[in-house]
């Protein structure tokens, strides 16, 4: 019996010896191990690069490759297609290391990653108009830009991030111009009148702002509220007279998007049973540059 428990014994010790020695077998030394990485990184070859950079932190927690491998496998990740992991990642180098040099990188791959979170496979294949997708993740990544921006304005990714932010700028501004919109239709228009004015106070120069005003106008108008129609009618007509909402004439045309051509139905059930889809304002064509040159399946 004493035997069977000595052999049993040694060979569990023997196992465990094998199972060491074989998450060493590819390399011999830390330098090794970070130059596998590496070279896994370049050949595109991403989870072999993450399980490489792990294996540096988990057997040189302290050696002289351990925080560049932390950095690195922000990327992997990233590239492999897994955002979460890459902001995790992120998210603890910048808890461990909050003066490392290439810290703004951390701060970087997490607003770059968040915007990755908001495309998807459909969207690489059939073009979507973006704008009218939950926002959250595109909230997410330009308040990370900015922190980034803030903290390191002189950073060698700030001016890729300041273009990003554009895009981002332009895409909020213009979800809120949707928003605005919808609330039409469902005859809310004080709702509407408010988006138009969250996008004057928060996307100044984007390309929405001829259409926020244009909802500012209408929904006044609707409410009865004249005298505020008027006075933003007036900087609509000085700032952007080439607006769709104005006819030949020059006038304003507040059956715009046929707002209140509606059945009583329509205005009874706030337009849930109305199944027409009134134009809305939407001047992209004419502002938006950005939106002019896209794949006219995307508009």
């Amino acid at each position: 019996m004493r035997a069977l428990v000595f052999f049993l014994s040694g060979a569990l010790l023997l196992l465990s010896a094998c199972s060491s020695t074989g998450d060493r077998q590819d390399f011999t030394s830390e330098a090794d191990l970070y130059d596998k990485a590496i070279e896994q990184l370049e050949r595109s070859r991403w989870d072999s690069a993450i399980r490489s950079l792990q294996l540096i932190e988990e057997h040189f927690p302290f050696g002289k490759y351990a925080e560049q491998a932390q950095l690195e496998l922000i990327f992997a990740y990233y590239k492999s297609g897994d955002p979460d992991a890459a902001i995790a990642a992120a998210d603890r180098f910048i808890r461990l290391h909050p003066q490392h040099r290439n810290v703004d990188y951390a701060y970087y791959m997490k607003g770059l990653s968040t915007y990755s979170k908001d495309e998807n496979f459909l969207a690489s294949i059939i073009p979507l108009d973006q704008t009218q997708r939950d926002p959250g993740a595109a909230r997410e990544s330009l308040a990370h830009f900015t922190q980034l921006l803030n903290r390191y304005p002189d950073s060698t990714y700030a001016q890729d991030a300041k273009k990003r932010m554009l895009y981002l700028r332009n895409r909020l501004a213009r979800y809120e111009i949707h928003v605005a919109n919808y609330y039409f239709k469902r005859g809310a228009y004080l709702a509407s009148v408010n988006r138009g004015q969250y996008v004057l106070e928060n996307f100044q120069e984007t390309p929405a702002v001829p259409d926020a005003l244009a909802v500012i106008v209408q929904g006044y108008h609707l409410l009865d509220m004249d005298e505020l129609s008027d006075r933003t009618l007036a900087v609509l007509r000085l700032n952007y007279p080439d607006h769709p909402a104005f006819d030949r004439n020059g006038e304003f045309n507040f059956q715009h998007g046929d707002i209140e051509d509606r059945s009583w139905v329509s205005k009874v059930t706030f337009g849930l049973f109305d199944k027409r889809d009134p134009r809305g304002f939407d001047s992209r064509r004419t502002y938006d540059p950005q939106y002019q040159d896209a794949p006219r399946a995307a508009q």
